[in-house]
């Protein structure tokens, strides 16, 4: 069985993933982690950005190992990440990984921006999680300040309001939500709830199989 959750609600979508693959038992990718990884990369490197012949380099020479790197988690290789992950053949490269995660068993809790239209357009279920802008950059600045960073809600809200436009009009698997997804608003659901909602979710379409 694979889940597929999308959508621009970034803030506790990867808490999700991960508590859904914990309670069915299936294996857990968050994909924007990949592309954090490769920005990270370019920025190590002093690489430009928008050099697609690095980028894609870069990308076919990913260390799984190094996903858990918490610096992948900061504003900052957020950001990056959003100008990287816009390059189509960066997101080429980046797909056969995606599918063959997928794909091997017992199942597998995919989310990111493209899952439900792109990575796995035939997944069993997709769930496509929206929340307010605000709400987001609120829990994004506690998140950061939790993290000992300092982080200003209002350029926090701006930054998230650019990367959605962005991510929304690039050229290559633009963030949309699937014509068969299911669609989650956790902007005033807490993650017990986001939880929640996200198994019934599941559940049903399950059940209509």
């Amino acid at each position: 069985m694979i889940i597929a959750i999308d959508g621009p609600a970034a803030s506790g979508k990867g808490t999700l993933g991960k508590r859904l693959a914990a309670h069915y038992g299936f294996r857990h990718l968050d994909t924007g982690v990949i592309y954090r990884a490769v920005a990270k990369a370019m920025l190590d490197l002093g690489a430009d950005l928008q050099d697609e012949a690095r980028a894609v380099a870069v990308a076919r020479a990913l260390d799984p190992e190094k996903f858990g790197d918490p610096v992948l988690k900061t504003q900052a290789i957020g950001d990056a990440a959003s100008v990287v992950s816009a390059i189509p053949a960066v997101r080429e490269a980046l797909i056969n990984f995606q599918r063959q995660f997928a794909a091997d068993p017992p199942g597998a809790v995919l989310d990111g921006r493209d899952i439900g239209t792109v990575i796995c357009p035939d997944a069993d279920v997709k769930i496509f999680v929206v929340a307010d802008p605000k709400v987001r950059a609120h829990r994004r600045t506690l998140e950061a300040r939790g993290r000992g960073e300092a982080a200003d809600e209002a350029l926090v809200l701006t930054d998230i309001l650019k990367r959605d436009e962005r991510d929304k009009n690039r050229a290559a698997a633009p963030l949309k939500c699937a014509a068969d997804a299911h669609v989650l608003d956790n902007s005033n659901l807490d993650i017990e709830g986001g939880v929640r909602a996200a198994i019934a979710i599941i559940e049903q379409a399950r059940a209509t199989r």
